[in-house]
Formats: structure tokens, sequence, C-alpha cells
């Protein structure tokens, strides 16, 4: 299955792809995409769910429609940082002998398609193809063989960052990635059915048009097992919660000289699989 959610008068819908170009509404399922679905069997009841009443939900085309984060705000979203070899090395950083994990501010969470605002006093606001993992029960001290049972699926995640806020103020990254909008999230989460071996799936992004980054996640220092049960030895991972698994060569940062984004500038992402994002930047005011 594909979940999703879009967005219908001031209120969020969750919803099913029924087809490439057209989404279930599911409200009459009676739950939103967040922690107590997943942590409820969720997910076979929805399918269970779609293949008994399908034929008489009612659909939306994707393209008529604002489409909302994939799933309901996390606990927490962890990010890995460096965690591809070829963008350690743009960086000029060593290769981490562990995971660097940072989390993110839920209240950057937003829609796939949704602008992203360079915030007031940004001039180095950068972006980051991720392939992120949601965790669909409870993980506390997960073994690497049993990592993969833990998930819920995997969507594409673009892990904006402000580098003077992450790199130039001293103190944890987590100030230079949480501003709002920060966390594009969609456009939908593809359960893991849908997806082949998550440790090799291409992933991209284009600014105005100009491929910058292209790579794989066969690149990952940590695969995603690691990262998983890693992250289950110092805290509890919610059903519902994101993991964003770090971002290949090709970010602004990189550049030389290093190139951010202004106003007006298209980013568009996407993963094998897991559709893609289209973001138009703006200036706040």
């Amino acid at each position: 299955m594909k979940l999703t959610r879009y967005h219908e008068n001031d209120s969020i819908i969750p919803g099913v792809f029924a087809s490439e170009t057209e989404i279930f509404n599911c409200t009459r399922f009676g739950e939103d995409w967040g922690e107590a679905f997943f942590e409820n069997e969720g997910l076979a009841r929805l399918a269970a769910f779609i293949e008994g009443e399908g034929n008489s939900l009612p659909k939306v085309r994707a393209a008529d429609v604002r489409l909302a984060p994939a799933i309901a705000r996390p606990s927490k979203i962890i990010c890995i940082g460096l965690n591809y070899a070829s963008h350690a090395a743009e960086a000029g950083m060593e290769r981490p002998s562990e995971p660097v994990v940072f989390f993110k501010a839920t209240t950057a969470w937003t829609g796939p398609n949704d602008p992203i605002v360079i915030p007031r006093n940004s001039e180095k606001t950068d972006w980051e193809v991720e392939l992120a993992v949601v965790i669909g029960k409870r993980a506390k001290y997960v073994s690497e063989g049993d990592a993969l049972d833990y998930i819920a699926g995997y969507a594409v995640h673009n892990d904006y960052s402000e580098r003077e806020w992450q790199l130039e103020k001293g103190g944890q990254w987590v100030k230079g990635k949480s501003a709002d909008s920060y966390a594009p999230f969609g456009p939908y989460l593809a359960t893991k059915d849908e997806v082949g071996d998550p440790n090799n799936l291409n992933l991209w992004l284009t600014l105005n048009g100009k491929k910058l980054q292209d790579g794989c996640t066969t690149d990952f220092i940590f695969n995603i097992q690691h990262v998983i049960s890693y992250l289950s030895e110092f805290m509890t991972l919610l059903p519902g919660d994101v993991i964003s698994t770090g971002t290949p060569a090709g970010v602004g940062l990189g550049f030389d000289p290093p190139r951010y984004l202004k106003a007006g500038d298209v980013v568009e992402l996407g993963i094998d699989g897991l559709g893609s994002q289209k973001q138009t930047a703006v200036k706040e005011s």
C-alpha cells in the first residue's frame, strides 16, 4: 500500500493511493496514520478495509489536491548525518566510526510539495534528499537481524538545513535543521512489500531543472538494519517515528563556492519506487 494524506477545506484526509493518479478517501476507516494506528496493527487492518470496501470508497485525483505529510506528525524525527561516503568526502569530514545522530523539530513537518520557506535571517538554506524509514512497532534493544521487522515503510524526505546555524553557531546541529517547512515528507509512505532492498535504492535531486544529487543507498556507511539497532540501544523508537538516513553528495555546501537557495528556486527530488516531491523557495517576510 501507499499511504498518503491530503488537505480538504480545513481538514487533513487520510488516504491510500488507488492508482498512480487517484487516492481513496479513507475517512470512513476512522483513523489517521499516526502512532496509535501503527501500534495497533493498523496496516493489516487498513489492508483488509481496502480489500473489503475499496470499490465503494470515494476517490480524488492526486493532481487536484494539496498533499499533506504522508503520515501524522511523529513523536521523533531522528536524522543520521554523514551516512554516505560521498557526502562525508564533499563536506571535508572524516568518515564516522559510529552513526552521527541528531534530531529535527517536528514543527518542521510539511507536505511534499509545499513551499520551502527560507527563514528571515537565513543566507545558507541547503537541500538534502534522503530515504526516510518509518517505525511500525515499539523498538528497544533490537538486533540487526530483526531490525527490518520493525519497519512500517519508507518515504522521501528532504532534510533542509541552514548551514550557518548548523555549523557556525556552535552547539548541536538541531537548530540548523528545524525551521518551519524544513521536513517535507511524502508523497506517500510505501509499505515494505512495495519496496525491494532499501539498501539499494537510487535517489536524486534537481535545482531549477539541473540534477545536483544522484546517488544510491548502496553508498550507506551504516545500513538501515545497523541504524535501527544502534538507535534502539539509546532510546525507545515508537510506532510512527521517522528515521532519516542521510544524503548523498551534491548538497549546496559541497560546491566551490557553496550554493544555497534563493527565493524562486525550484527543488525536485525523488527515490525509486517512492515518488517525488517539488518545492518552490519563498523568503519569510
